[in-house]
């Protein structure tokens, strides 16, 4: 493969605050993708980052015990080299937060507990170029099966409304709309049950729809001024404006269905798109079209201080994808699980320059 040219060689020295992060973190997490990926490779993106160049770094991560802070930085320095990351167009690079929800929830309907989560359809089937039947919108990877072909599947006011039926198993219920709303957002949730036992849900398909958020919504509105528009701001528009909430919140006609997941440490994320646990602080969700995961990203966002009230300068591992995350300098930073995290996540958004870690033998081997 061709290293595409929004991929601009550097050096670490150019790397604002590199020398001064905690890279055994960052190492922890880039080990996690490593023993997975020596099992099964993950896909290349379209900038040019070849999956298979990792190898070598992967068999020595796996082979390492924890490294502290500085053998790790040699680690990187010693397998990678930096890229910056050219914004597309004259934009800049751009960061958002998300995280793991913990919410109140009842394996059965209550009084208080009436808004499901769902599994799968039983209807529902992925759609691709060998089954996607002719004037069905290409965007859509999921549809309905029917008796006469594939068409597009309930969108999310047909599904609050009952059109999916008894199709899809309810795997727990919320109390709160606007908690649901957010753990489709996020794609998981752990579960507080009335028996005390915590129960993760985790994405594992949507209706397919284009996602509508109510932030831009209500700034368009006018609701909300844009330079205030935050998870938090969200959430106590909605608690001011209850009669409102299928008003905006429907106007998002995607759906997102979930399954259970084990929650073997507590201390960890969920499992994400990378097929890895996500670790609070270290692991970004990025355009999986163009990047390719187990990638370490070093993000300079130096007005984001929401982590640890300095300036955010950190590396990041790929271990993670999203519908709204788009472009090449594009990500959104994991803040961890629980209301502190949620905190955290609300209010990034923030310019941001990125660094892609490059495996060396891409570089040096010159182009293909």
């Amino acid at each position: 493969m061709t290293l595409s040219p929004l991929l601009e060689p550097t050096s670490f020295d150019d790397l604002p605050g590199w020398r001064a992060d905690r890279h055994g973190e960052a190492f922890a997490a880039f080990r996690l993708s490593a023993r997975r990926a020596l099992q099964k490779p993950y896909k290349s993106g379209s900038l040019g980052i070849d999956a298979g160049a990792f190898e070598e770094a992967f068999q020595a991560a796996d082979a390492a015990e924890t490294l502290d802070d500085e053998a790790a930085r040699g680690f990187f320095e010693r397998w990678f080299l930096p890229c910056r990351v050219i914004p597309e167009g004259d934009g800049s690079g751009f960061v958002t937060g998300f995280y793991e929800p913990e919410v109140a929830a009842s394996p059965v309907r209550m009084d208080e507990f009436t808004v499901p989560l769902l599994g799968v359809p039983d209807d529902l089937v992925k759609v691709d170029d060998a089954n996607r039947p002719d004037g069905l919108d290409p965007y859509l990877a999921f549809g309905r099966s029917t008796s006469a072909g594939i068409v597009e599947y309930f969108d999310r006011p047909a599904i609050e409304k009952g059109a999916v039926g008894e199709r899809a198993p309810t795997l727990a219920w919320l109390a709160d709309p606007v908690d649901a709303f957010f753990v489709h957002v996020q794609g998981a949730a752990r579960l507080s049950m009335p028996d005390g036992s915590v129960k993760r849900v985790t994405y594992t398909a949507k209706s397919g729809q284009r996602f509508t958020g109510p932030g831009g919504l209500l700034v368009v509105m006018g609701e909300i001024p844009a330079a205030e528009i935050s998870m938090q701001a969200i959430r106590a528009w909605f608690r001011r404006n209850p009669h409102r909430v299928d008003e905006i919140l429907h106007q998002n006609r995607s759906y997102i269905f979930f399954r259970f997941a084990e929650v073997e440490d507590t201390g960890m994320g969920p499992i994400a798109a990378a097929k890895v646990p996500l670790t609070a602080g270290r692991s970004m969700a990025v355009d999986r079209l163009l990047h390719t995961f187990a990638t370490p990203f070093f993000v300079d966002a130096p007005a984001l201080r929401a982590f640890d009230d300095v300036p955010f300068r950190r590396l990041m591992i790929a271990q993670d994808t999203g519908s709204a995350i788009v472009g090449p300098a594009r990500g959104d930073l994991f803040a961890g699980s629980g209301y502190a995290a949620g905190e955290i996540a609300g209010v990034v958004r923030h310019p941001a320059d990125f660094y892609a870690l490059v495996p060396r033998a891409l570089l040096e081997a010159g182009p293909a």
